[in-house]
């Protein structure tokens, strides 16, 4: 029972977060990028698969319409569906727009929409490099974080770093993949400042 509580309080945890963050895109506003932390953006590669996600919701929304229109009941309850489906693509992709990577001074901010908010210190990063891939496949001590199915480097850690999934399973990882619009500054910026650290 309690498993299930944790579950359902996570995904509402999920949905407020989806929802504050469509919010932020509305106002053209990022999240965490604040105290001197540079964004590095990630969503530029999925914009078109969840536009046209959200355009069949849409034709979706409009058909059930037509269909369920001499059936007053299940056309509100199936058009409020429908239509929160919508804002829900919409907000997927928004969280991915104000939710940027975030490097600082004390490490990297490693994020893919609300699903996954990862700290990783500089002291515990061994090495990192650009590494197209489009190809992932699970294994222990690994976390791939594709953006459409691709990521553009890789992390490799001197010591796991705790990783919690949405729905708070506890994962410890060692190898981080990760996709950036612009993976060499990253890369580049991300080695200058574990550089500076060691000196």
């Amino acid at each position: 029972m309690r498993a299930v509580l944790t579950a359902v309080l996570a995904l509402v945890r999920h949905e407020v977060r989806l929802m504050a963050s469509l919010g932020l895109w509305v106002v053209r506003r990022t999240h965490g990028t604040g105290g001197g932390g540079r964004a590095f953006g990630y969503a530029r590669g999925q914009g078109p698969v969840m536009a046209g996600l959200a355009f069949v919701c849409l034709v979706e929304t409009l058909m059930m319409s037509v269909l369920l229109r001499n059936w007053p009941t299940a056309h509100a309850v199936v058009l409020f569906l429908d239509v929160y489906t919508v804002v829900f693509v919409v907000a997927l992709h928004a969280a991915s727009v104000v939710r940027p990577h975030v490097l600082g001074a004390d490490g990297l901010r490693i994020r893919h929409g609300v699903h996954v908010d990862l700290r990783v210190p500089l002291e515990r990063i061994a090495s990192v490099r650009r590494e197209p891939r489009t190809t992932h496949e699970r294994a222990d001590g690994e976390l791939n974080v594709p953006v459409a199915f691709q990521t553009s480097l890789t992390l490799e850690l001197t010591a796991p770093v705790e990783h919690v999934t949405l729905l708070g399973r506890l994962r410890r990882v060692r190898v981080v993949r990760l996709h950036a619009e612009d993976a060499d500054a990253l890369v580049g910026a991300l080695t200058a400042l574990t550089r500076a650290r060691a000196e």
